[in-house]
């Protein structure tokens, strides 16, 4: 079996440096201030030819159990108790502190396999730090520069002894490959500040696997969680809340909107995430056109539907709006649901797997000259200068999202609604919703153009 490894510590001791450095990638974020961290984040990680499972932490702080700091601490906690071995890491320059020692016992009542790090051990800095670290009775102190890179081959020490013989991991590697038949479905949720991301992703998993709060702004990692929904593997994304780049100030806040988009680049399907108390204000518009722009299936989901007295009313007019503000993305689906109390989601899930079906249609070339014949019979091209634009081919592209390619002798001519009405054309005859369409137009070869001879 695979190895599962948690990154347990004070806030700012250099978790989320050492969680990057042994994934090979910045998938956490990594600032100088404390408490950056709020949510565990999962990664596969490898250190030389070892490979397993790797939880970043939220900095353990003593604070009661109500507060965000005490949510912060149960997640750690938990990661603790799902994991197979512990690294517990203090800073050295600060030498170690009382809530060091705290911690450090709970770590030890947890019975679990620890690491002992001390980290930012740059040269010959920290040796107090690795005397005093012994107190800890948590074994022999590793001195590590997570930054730099030093005090990894120590740390590859420690582990082995953990790790099953080579033949066993080999045969656990090659029964996963089989049972594995293809790749996870990616769902990125994103919204604004404390629209419900995170209880809705909670309430599909069915466990508080992620931070939530009445605080706005709980989340700051683009978390990724492993599901299954049915026979379908997910990878869902929570990401922090969005707002207006006027209102962004903070540098920690700024680099979790650019951990929010990358999660939307990573995705194949984006849950933009509605407060149906307030629904459809410019960011909500703002994020639906990047997700477009990005060429995801999108769908719409409004959430605490729950507080929401007359909701065949507020149901017609959120479609209304979603039409008439999202031209871009026409008939993309608009599911109601409350993460509070679970209503809905198997709905927005259906939804999902619809929207990722027309992500991925693919239409014959000659149905598609078909339905072009038609669409042109029924609304000609307008005349430029006297002259009749023909449409002479078209086909498909490419798919995810579905491109197609219109021929025409003179596709430059021709203006920007007729190619939206093509656009809608076949949105609502092929069923393409909740999903971008491009449509690209090229000029065709004139075979009665002069030929120009090359000069030798």
């Amino acid at each position: 079996m695979s190895l599962t490894v948690a990154i347990v510590g004070r806030p700012n001791v250099g978790k989320s440096t050492l969680f990057n450095r042994l994934v090979g990638q910045r998938l956490a974020l990594v600032d100088d201030a404390p408490g950056v961290t709020r949510d565990r984040r999962e990664g596969s990680a490898r250190l030389a030819d070892l490979e397993f499972r790797i939880f970043d932490t939220a900095g353990l702080d003593d604070a009661p159990a109500g507060s965000l700091g005490g949510r912060m601490k149960k997640q750690t906690l938990a990661a603790v108790a799902e994991a197979d071995i512990c690294l517990f890491m203090i800073d050295a320059r600060a030498g170690l502190t009382p809530i060091d020692r705290q911690f450090g016992d709970l770590v030890r009542k947890s019975e679990k396999p620890v690491i002992l790090l001390v980290n930012k051990c740059e040269g010959r800095a920290g040796e107090s730090a690795l005397y005093e670290a012994y107190e800890l009775g948590l074994g022999e102190p590793i001195a590590l520069s997570a930054e730099h890179g030093e005090g990894l081959s120590e740390l590859y020490d420690a582990f082995l002894p953990h790790f099953e013989t080579a033949d066993d991991t080999q045969a656990w590697e090659t029964g996963d490959e089989q049972a594995d038949d293809g790749k996870p479905l990616r769902i990125a949720i994103i919204g604004r500040p404390n629209t419900g991301k995170s209880t809705l992703i909670n309430r599909l998993l069915g466990t508080d696997r992620l931070l939530t709060g009445p605080e706005a702004g709980v989340t700051r990692d683009a978390i990724a969680v492993d599901w299954q929904w049915r026979d379908q593997s997910v990878k869902l994304f929570d990401t922090a809340g969005l707002r207006r780049r006027s209102r962004v100030a903070e540098k920690v806040e700024k680099l979790s909107a650019a951990d929010a988009l990358r999660a939307v680049r990573f995705a194949e399907v984006v849950v933009l995430l509605l407060d149906a108390q307030q629904p459809f204000e410019k960011q909500d518009l703002h994020l639906a056109d990047l997700a477009a722009r990005e060429g995801r299936a999108l769908i719409i989901a409004i959430n605490k539907w729950d507080l929401i007295p007359n909701k065949r009313e507020a149901l017609a007019d959120l479609r209304e709006k979603a039409d008439r503000l999202l031209p871009q993305v026409r008939g993309v689906p608009v599911v109601t649901c409350s993460a509070a109390t679970g209503s809905g989601t198997d709905r927005l899930m259906s939804a999902v797997m619809d929207a990722y079906a027309a992500w991925n249609t693919r239409i014959g070339t000659g149905e598609l000259n078909r339905w072009l014949t038609v669409a042109v019979e029924r609304h000609p091209p307008p005349a430029k200068k006297g002259r009749r634009i023909r449409l002479r081919y078209m086909t498909q592209a490419k798919s995810r999202p579905p491109t197609f390619v219109v021929f025409s002798s003179r596709a430059g001519e021709l203006p920007e609604a007729y190619s939206r009405y093509l656009i809608n054309g076949l949105r609502d005859d092929f069923g393409i919703l909740g999903t971008p369409v491009r449509l690209h137009m090229r000029q065709g070869k004139n075979p009665y153009a002069p030929k120009v001879r090359s000069r030798s």
